[in-house]
Order: C-alpha cells, then structure tokens, then sequence
C-alpha cells in the first residue's frame, strides 16, 4: 500500500510544490545527461555478462562428454594400434562410441595452423581417436590405465584442462560485467546526488520563504525527489532505447566470429533492457531523497 501511494505521488506530484524545484537548467540537463549516459552503458555491460554466460555454456557443451584419443607409433605398428585402441574403448564402460579420424578430418583440424594442402599421408601425424561418452561417462584414471597395457602409443585427452580454463575465463567476464553494472549504479547515484545538492543550494532562498510559512521539510523533500526521478527516468529511458538500437547494429552471432559476434542480446534477453530505465529511477529516489534531507539539514 504504501508502495503504491509513493508511485502514485510520484506520477501525480503536487503543482506547488513542483514549482521549488527548477524545470530547466545546468542540474535538469546534468541528470538527463549523466542517467542517459549510464543507461547506455549499462546496455553494453549487461550484454557482456550475458554473452559471456552464453559462451561459457557453450565451450563447456561443446568439450563436456567427449575425448580424444591421440595415438603416436611407428607407420607399420599405426593400424594395428588404432584396432586396438577402438577395441578397448567399445568395451569400455561409459563411452558411446568411438572412431578414427580420416585423413580429411585430421588435414582440416591442421589447416588453421599448416594451411589446407598439408601432406598427412607423408607426414607421422598421430592418428586422433574421437570418443563420445555417455551421460554417466567414463573413468579416465581406469581407461588410461588399460590403454597403456594394451595401447603403449595412446594418449588420452579428456578435455579437462581446456575445459576448466575456458569455463573460468568467461565466468570471470560474466562477474566483470555485473561489476561494471554496480559501478555504473554507483556513479549515477553520485551524479545525480550532486546535482540535487546543486539545485537545493541554488533554491535556498526559497527554500527559507517556505519554511518561514510552514512548508514541512517532507514537503521540500517530496518535491525534489518526484522532479529528479522523474529526470532520471526520462534520461535511462532515452539512454537504453540509444544502446538497444547500437546491440541491433552489431553483427549477429557466427560460428566464424565467435565470441566477437555474439554481444547481443537473444530471446527474451532483450526484456531485461526494460528494468534499466526503472531500476534507474529507484537509485535517483533513494539518492536524491538522502541528498534532500542532508542539504537541508544543513541550511537550518
């Protein structure tokens, strides 16, 4: 309830007590510029985070549940051990299926770094294994083991370790886009602060006149809270619709691009853009209403 009355003040406002408070000026331009700026770059901010969640999801599907098996032997031992390596693998628990590369396969894998007329019949390239595990999986430790018995040459890669670095890499861009959020909150805050102090430092003469026919502190308060959140709503809303309109303008997401292309926002991440605007109108309260009471603490 009473949160529905601080809304309806806000929207509704008291036309006396609007007039305390300056409609134009360096401190009107001051909070629609700083929240409209802050709101663009929250923009960009929350599309780093998500697409970094996004493309830690991915790496971590895309290396989850599959191994590669790489086996180095002399050319006339390479065949007999790529048998046995597949035999032990088809009996062993947890894996759903494993096969040997091609030529073709293994000549495209090497074409980013060697270029795509590399010599793999002439060359000792290793022949790579692919394995697919189930859901429950494999044991590494118990498979490794058996293909050194059976399989000197191979050598197991269970992706663990390109997995765990990559996944920790995107977490941490997810965390430093949320930080740069609160900091962006954090500095909206402040500016906004400023210039509420500015214009209740500039109104202090008429401050003092409505206080000598017994306006209420409250009352002072109300005036400016509603007249700067109300700015700052503007502002992120103008701020958020520029920075969706600079996501849109981004090229869409390509495996060629990689993360590169796919800063923007999918599906119903796109809504999240509509609690800007708001959630910069709760820090404009909550900081011109401390600003208010504190600046006029001071002019008593």
């Amino acid at each position: 309830m009473k949160l529905i009355k601080t809304i309806s003040s806000l929207i509704v406002g008291d036309v006396q007590a609007d007039r305390v408070v300056p409609p134009t000026g360096f401190t009107a331009r001051l909070t629609l510029f700083a929240a409209a700026t802050m709101a663009f770059l929250t923009v960009f901010a929350l599309a780093l985070s998500l697409a970094s969640g996004r493309l830690a999801q991915r790496w971590g599907d895309e290396l989850a549940q599959s191994a590669t098996l790489r086996i180095s032997a002399p050319a006339e031992q390479l065949d007999a051990q790529t048998e046995a390596a597949l035999s032990v693998l088809q009996s062993t628990p947890g894996v759903a299926s494993a096969r040997a590369l091609g030529d073709d396969e293994q000549r495209a894998l090497l074409a980013p770094w060697f270029g795509p007329d590399l010599p793999v019949d002439s060359l000792p390239i290793p022949q790579l294994i692919e394995i697919l595990e189930t859901d429950d999986g494999f044991d590494p430790a118990g498979l490794r083991l058996r293909l050194q018995a059976e399989v000197p040459g191979a050598v197991l890669d269970d992706h663990t370790r390109w997995r765990a670095p990559l996944e920790r890499a995107a977490g941490r861009l997810r965390l430093l886009g949320w930080v740069a959020i609160l900091l962006i909150g954090a500095t909206t805050g402040v500016m906004i602060t400023l210039a509420a102090q500015a214009a209740l430092a500039a109104n202090a003469q008429v401050v003092a006149v409505l206080r000598l026919i017994g306006a209420r502190d409250a009352y002072i308060v109300r005036a400016f809270v509603r007249r700067f959140t109300l700015r700052a709503l503007s502002g992120a809303a103008i701020g958020t619709v520029l920075g969706a309109g600079a996501m849109m303008l981004l090229p869409a997401a390509q495996e060629e691009g990689g993360f590169l292309t796919g800063l923007g926002f999918v599906g119903t991440g796109w809504l999240l853009l509509l609690l800007i605007p708001f959630l910069t109108a709760i820090v404009a309260y909550a900081a011109t209403g401390a600003a208010a009471r504190r600046t006029l603490s001071e002019l008593a």
